[in-house]
């Protein structure tokens, strides 16, 4: 930009970017003039429509068969029914209408003119298909409970299935009986205020599910742990819904907009070992927490093996939106007149804007002003792989944890020790130098070898402010319960207590300077 004067240099001012390119028409149809204007294209209605339903069914439907077959040759046959997570959000919102008119309703403004009346894509593909909703109105405090209006917004629809849930269904044990999973648990509990995060027994026994989950996150140690756990408990809460629904398919409503927001904030917090799973995931329920393995039926057409096979019964977790921005969303939207029913935000009194919410309006920002670049971010994070090998799942979120993290992590750590106890003034000697002892309490099973590398940060990585409390009445407990999968999962070992002898135990003991020195020595350079 010049630095001359604009009333005499016509150049002194930057002219204005265009919305458009080139014109003001349509770029399919040539003849129309555009509705909207997606990433400098224009389009009208009539071809914007065939268009979002395109992008939809391009993403959807390569992973509906068990074995992705890429661009899709052969019928659609999934292996259970579908499970959609409504939110209430525009994408959740735009994803059930879109469900509903491809594959229930089959409406004809939505199918591919080629293949005849009689082609198989004309065909129902899911025999059941079920809306779930999780409510989170009792995680923080002044919000509305939105359930009645969710429960009308899906009557809309005919022929789907309602289950409601409430967020801390996560922490209630008869949920967790409801949905078919074992019910061995054992009143153990973590201390969230040591960085250790020991397991312990409830020293009150196992409280009320909506005690647990305010005394759960009243512990958490920041604003965007607590925003990260709500978060993680509402898509476990969804997959063990997809469990219990004999569910092949979770749908979740998340656009290229939510994405690049989740896949920044997902690096930002420690997460980068799972950009792969913010796209698609295949869920499989620990066999330890199950009386009977889940197995599905598949078939076998060829080879020795012809007829009934039994395969393990997963969740393929699956964003058909991902390639649909939020302003197309909101297009769709208007076009179709879904009333969208909203969500609060996740606020309350004293509180900051956690790391998700600073990414969300810098997200929205860039695409207001650069709308290629959000498309440009979802891409590059699709062509990461992540680097070392996978050691189990996660017992708090369920998906793969990296190898060697922890021991990574405590190498890189700066503990503080806490001083030692002042000398005995009437002791006229030198004080002694102040060793920790190796204690018993030092090998106590611990949460953290069970954890990924992102959750264990989230529980113990801790602002340098204090961090207002959502619940600041709710009583503080040294030890809080754990949602159910988890202290079920830990239930499994002998006598519900997991052997030490199982985990790895890392201990801090002080070093000698002749052992310090000895370990650096050949590092030494002579005088």
């Amino acid at each position: 930009m010049s630095c001359g004067n604009p009333t005499t240099e016509p150049d002194a001012l930057m002219q204005r970017r265009k919305k458009y390119d080139k014109t003001k028409n349509c770029v399919k149809c040539k003849d129309t003039q555009g509705n909207i204007v997606i990433r400098h294209a224009v389009y009208c209605k009539n071809c914007f429509i065939p268009l979002l339903v395109h992008k939809f069914r391009r993403t959807l439907e390569p992973s509906v068969n068990p074995k992705p077959d890429g661009p899709r040759r052969t019928a659609l046959k999934p292996a259970g029914n579908l499970l959609v997570g409504l939110s209430g959000g525009l994408g959740s919102s735009v994803l059930l209408d879109l469900i509903y008119k491809c594959y229930i309703a089959l409406d004809k403004s939505t199918m591919p003119a080629e293949g005849g009346r009689d082609h198989p894509r004309h065909e129902r593909v899911w025999k059941k298909v079920t809306v779930c909703y999780v409510e989170v109105c009792d995680a923080f405090p002044g919000m509305k409970d939105r359930t009645e209006e969710i429960a009308r917004f899906v009557s809309r629809y005919d022929e789907l299935d309602f289950v409601p849930l409430r967020i801390q269904d996560a922490f209630d044990r008869t949920w967790w009986e409801k949905t078919g999973r074992k019910a061995s648990f054992s009143d153990m509990g973590v201390s969230l205020s040591d960085e250790s995060l020991l397991i312990e027994s409830l020293s009150a026994g196992h409280p009320d599910p909506l005690t647990a989950l305010r005394t759960y996150l009243s512990s958490l140690p920041t604003p965007t742990a607590i925003h990260t756990s709500i978060q993680i408990l509402t898509r476990v809460l969804l997959l063990h819904t997809a469990l219990q629904t004999s569910s092949s398919h979770l749908l979740l409503g998340t656009s290229l907009t939510s994405l690049a927001v989740s896949l920044i904030s997902g690096v930002a917090q420690g997460a980068g070992f799972n950009v792969r799973e913010e796209t698609m995931e295949e869920w499989t329920p620990d066999p330890e927490t199950r009386p009977t393995p889940d197995v599905v039926l598949d078939d076998v057409k060829d080879g020795a093996d012809k007829g009934k096979k039994q395969l393990k019964r997963t969740v393929r977790v699956v964003r058909p939106l991902r390639d649909i921005g939020m302003k197309e969303c909101a297009a769709w939207a208007w076009w179709s007149h879904i009333p969208i029913v909203g969500k609060e935000k996740w606020v309350w009194p004293g509180a900051k804007p956690g790391i998700g919410t600073l990414t969300k309006d810098f997200i929205l920002g860039l695409e207001q002003d650069y709308p290629s670049t959000v498309s440009t971010i979802v891409r590059t994070c699709g062509k990461l792989a992540p680097k070392g090998e996978v050691s189990g799942k996660c017992i708090l979120c369920g998906r793969p944890a990296q190898r060697g993290v922890q021991e990574w992590k405590a190498r890189i750590s700066i503990r503080s020790q806490p001083p030692p106890p002042p000398a005995d003034p009437t002791d006229g000697s030198a004080p002694p130098v102040p060793v920790v002892p190796e204690s018993k309490s030092d090998t106590r099973p611990s949460l953290t070898p069970y954890l990924c590398y992102p959750c264990h940060t989230t529980l113990t990585s801790r602002s340098a402010r204090p961090v207002p409390s959502p619940w600041p009445n709710a009583a503080q407990a040294s030890v809080v319960a754990l949602p159910v999968w988890t202290e079920a999962r830990l239930g499994a070992g002998a006598g519900g207590e997991p052997s030490p002898a199982d985990e790895e135990i890392m201990v801090a003991k002080k070093m000698g300077q002749a052992e310090m020195k000895g370990i650096v020595n050949e590092f030494l350079l002579d005088d």
